[in-house]
């Protein structure tokens, strides 16, 4: 019998979450969306993404043995409120939000001790977003965090790490706060540094014969900033602490650049070959990761 799977919110993330999980195996799951337009729910049923759609949370989630809030970080308390009731007795709740702590004390507060709570964040998506961007290989070796604890039982984490090798992703087991510290830096962080990018770049004078001579740089630095702001306003508000830490951290590091570079000293290439180095170690780190197989 294939998994049922309630997925709230089908967006990027959602619709491929449903599109992935509804291919994998000889079934596949049956996977149920909730959506607020029925127009979005006609998109997501055409492509594929789901096998049914509803408009109310409570029909969404009924008889689902696993339920996914893919929705922004700010609006899934209010979900979990009111979803709480209709959870079957062993039923398994995840997200999909790229902050942890604040979601995991909403659950812990709102939801049924007979209901497990599993956070997970996959580190993929795209500078587009909406269902019509989602793909089935969005997560296929992306790794995949979860945090372990709270209100999960071993048989539900261990599910739920099933569903993440199903998705051909990676499991990367940390705890909610470090988490936030850490995607603050490398991924918040970029997106932020995007848009301002963007801001300078536009808001002056010279940007109508600039952008002509925008090329590769500009649109790989600036590709974040064509993300969701609704989906990023909730990102920056739900991580405050730790994201202004890293901007902190920023300006520490651009203005020991900057008094290199107005100083004239030759120890910009220095600090320049060190930036070098350091991402092709990353970039290598990253290349044997993904060729070594996968395991929980």
């Amino acid at each position: 019998m294939a998994m049922r799977v309630s997925i709230i919110g089908l967006g990027l993330i959602g619709g491929s979450l449903g599109l992935a999980l509804r291919g994998v195996g000889d079934v596949g799951a049956f996977v149920t969306g909730y959506v607020r337009r029925p127009e979005l729910g006609s998109r997501a049923l055409s492509m594929g993404a789901v096998d049914s759609v509803k408009t109310e949370l409570s029909e969404a989630v009924k008889g689902a043995g696993i339920v996914v809030v893919a929705t922004p970080v700010l609006t899934i308390r209010d979900i979990l409120v009111e979803v709480a009731e209709h959870l079957a007795p062993g039923c398994i709740v995840t997200d999909t939000a790229s902050t942890k702590a604040e979601v995991v004390k909403w659950a812990m507060e709102v939801l049924p001790p007979q209901v497990s709570f599993v956070p997970g964040h996959p580190m993929a998506g795209k500078e587009t977003y909406g269902i019509s961007a989602a793909t089935p290989d969005l997560f296929k070796g992306c790794t995949y965090c979860l945090v372990p604890g709270n209100k999960a039982s071993t048989e539900a984490m261990e599910r739920i790490v099933e569903l993440v090798h199903m998705l051909g992703a990676r499991p990367f087991f940390v705890e909610a706060e470090e988490h936030d510290r850490l995607v603050a830096g490398i991924s918040h962080l970029p997106m932020l540094l995007s848009a301002v990018l963007v801001s300078a770049t536009t808001g002056n004078p010279s940007w109508d014969r600039m952008s002509r001579l925008a090329a590769s740089g500009y649109r790989g630095l600036s590709r974040l900033a064509s993300g969701s702001p609704r989906v990023n306003g909730d990102i920056c508000l739900s991580n405050r602490e730790a994201i202004l830490e890293w901007m902190d951290e920023f300006s520490r590091e651009f203005e020991r650049y900057r008094r290199l570079l107005m100083n004239g000293e030759t120890g910009i290439v220095e600090v320049l070959a060190d930036a070098n180095r350091a991402r092709e170690e990353w970039l290598e780190s990253r290349r044997r990761e993904e060729s070594e197989p996968a395991t929980s």
